[in-house]
């Protein structure tokens, strides 16, 4: 189980609840199929599979969860045809035409016709708690899949204090300098992509890959005015990710001193090979973690 992408959370609060405690406030809220005319089901799954059904799997302190989304897939085009030819035949019969109310009212009812007859598709979202540390990270690689878990961890627990990262210096000033100056700080390597974007609202951006970012026309760019709002790096070639403007972490890659560690771990089954991977994962981020907030200034 490695994460792809991090979106990350500060606990604000420390985070008390042992895993047995955990695993009996998401059974509340366990996953369910989609019913016949529900568009979409969203509730706890095991990280593991079939053969560990717990929806908690804790390895050394660290604790990770699985929510599962299933989705009824109507095209909007088959709804929108299915609709016009009703008020079509609707408006012919009545001989007038339909108020908005009437036309919103027939597409309602077409959904609600068409939904049970619909396919299902299902996504998994992972996520991990580090109590010791204080995080909560999320691979998602947009914001709003590491909101709807969140959204469904706090309805079981009641409550849950944890914000996106905030650090005392802008990421985008930041990395701006560090490929202004051709100059990044100890442990970190910049790679061969950024994005770099015009200040002014609706400014032009710059998207470069498998390009040499020591380059003059890129520090031509930036002396224009332009910004760095997401820089490929690597970290003690351990990792390898791409940075943006609000700290996520996408295309996350754990490199060959990593994967040598988990290769070295003779696992027998499923379960176990997910248990090292975790634990590798789960330790290597604990490490990065406090250094990503230093690169920033800290936590502000």
């Amino acid at each position: 189980m490695w994460f792809k992408n991090l979106s990350i959370f500060r606990l604000t609060e420390a985070f008390t609840l042992t895993p047995e405690e955990l695993e009996q406030k998401l059974e509340a809220m366990s996953f369910r199929p989609c019913g016949a005319h529900e568009e979409s089901t969203f509730g706890w799954a095991s990280p593991i599979g079939k053969s560990a059904p717990a929806f908690v799997h804790s390895c050394n302190g660290f604790m990770m969860l699985c929510g599962k989304k299933e989705e009824r897939v109507l095209p909007a085009s088959v709804v929108n045809e299915l609709v016009q030819e009703k008020i079509l035949e609707t408006e012919e019969q009545q001989g007038r035409k339909l108020s908005k109310k009437e036309r919103t009212s027939i597409k309602d009812e077409t959904i609600f016709e068409l939904l049970p007859k619909a396919f299902t598709f299902s996504r998994k979202i992972y996520a991990y708690i580090d109590p010791k540390g204080g995080w909560l990270i999320v691979d998602a690689a947009s914001a709003k899949s590491a909101e709807d878990l969140l959204s469904l961890l706090r309805k079981c627990l009641g409550s849950l204090p944890a914000s996106p990262l905030n650090t005392a210096e802008k990421p985008v000033s930041t990395m701006t300098q560090w490929l202004t100056h051709n100059q990044a700080p100890d442990g970190i390597t910049i790679e061969d992509e950024c994005e770099l974007r015009s200040p002014e609202e609706a400014g032009g951006i710059i998207r470069c890959k498998r390009h040499d970012l020591a380059l003059p026309e890129i520090k031509n760019h930036l002396d224009s005015g332009k910004e760095v709002i997401k820089l490929a790096i690597n970290w003690e070639d351990r990792i390898s990710f791409i940075l943006d403007e609000h700290l996520a972490v996408k295309r996350l890659r754990f490199l060959e001193l990593c994967q040598d560690q988990a290769s070295d771990i003779e696992t027998e089954n499923e379960a176990e090979k997910f248990d090292a991977d975790f634990s590798i994962m789960s330790l290597e981020l604990a490490n990065f973690l406090p250094r990503l907030l230093e690169l920033f200034g800290g936590e502000h």
